[in-house]
């Protein structure tokens, strides 16, 4: 019986060490007016750095988006490759924050997305308590993180759409609501060859109001497949059979336009990152932090960092 006590005292200061080695700083990294706080995570000193690139809308740096997805995937991710001595830096986005709201009123545009990223890649460039960066692009970020990359030594393409988000935007219409579709077209058509749409059919508004056209304009002109080319570090392109937003076939065709990366399909994993068995629990995901992650990704992730 005291052998077993020792035992169980053993094991437990040991999960404690464990969970002590890991530091967290509260971070603020300030770009032209822009407030992006973020928290850094580490286990000890010359280890690889993954920075964390968002995905579309107002997400933190845990993964949520008030007031309803509260899926907490980006905190999950972070503890999960803490585990294994890889440093994680999450900040959130520049449209979670509140007190960027006045700058934000003024307009944004898809380059300010890049232009946070570098300022964060620029920030821990030099930092001497890491041995490499990695940044890791999530959905919209994907795309984000290819055309910030210049300053990383690897870079992670997850759930990354690979064609021009107007076209995105028309093939996920023609499920949601064909009929709407030839207008779409035209619509995205006239604004970019003009860079305004004169006269918006009333079902488009809300998408095409005047503080979204300009940032429409400014994401329209890239494309995946195009610039994941010009990429000349180790890449990893990364999708989920679950993925209601990101097809496998997106993944495919931009491992295709790097024909030096990497391609994992992860059977089950979700656009959030999850493991589902039950279909109905898809969406659910999104609002409940209560779903595991996916085990595969983070064993691949760390393969990949550690190589």
């Amino acid at each position: 019986m005291i052998r077993i006590i020792a035992l169980i005292i053993f094991y437990t200061f040991s999960i404690v060490v464990a969970f002590a080695q890991v530091k967290s700083e509260e971070i603020l990294i300030k770009n032209n007016g822009i407030e992006l706080p973020g928290t850094l995570t580490y286990s000890e000193d010359k280890t690889p750095l993954l920075i964390w690139i968002h995905g579309s809308g107002n997400v933190d740096r845990n993964g949520n988006q008030l007031p309803y997805v509260k899926a907490n995937y980006i905190k999950q991710f972070r503890d999960s490759v803490n585990q294994h001595n890889i440093a994680f830096f999450s900040y959130d986005k520049r449209t979670a924050n509140k007190k960027n709201m006045a700058v934000l009123k003024k307009g944004i545009l898809f380059d300010s997305f890049i232009s946070d990223a570098k300022k964060v890649i620029s920030h821990f460039k030099n930092d001497t308590r890491f041995s490499e960066i990695v940044l890791i692009g999530h959905s919209q970020g994907s795309l984000i993180a290819m055309l910030a990359s210049k300053n990383s030594d690897k870079y992670i393409s997850l759930a990354g759409p690979s064609g021009f988000i107007d076209q995105k935007i028309v093939d996920q219409m023609k499920t949601k609501n064909p009929l709407i579709v030839n207008t779409l077209q035209e619509h995205f058509k006239e604004l970019k060859e003009t860079g305004t749409i004169k006269k918006v059919n009333p079902s488009l508004v809300t998408m095409f109001n005047p503080q979204n056209t300009p940032f429409f304009k400014s994401w329209m002109q890239y494309n995946p497949s195009e610039e994941i080319k010009k990429i000349n570090i180790p890449v990893l392109i990364i999708n989920g059979t679950k993925d209601l937003q990101v097809s496998i076939e997106d993944a495919k065709t931009l491992h295709i336009s790097n024909s030096k990366s990497e391609l994992v399909v992860i059977e089950n994993m979700n656009h959030v990152l999850k493991h589902i068995d039950k279909d109905e629990n898809n969406m659910n995901s999104y609002f409940s932090a209560d779903y595991p992650l996916s085990d595969k990704l983070i064993k691949t992730v760390v393969s990949f960092v550690k190589k």
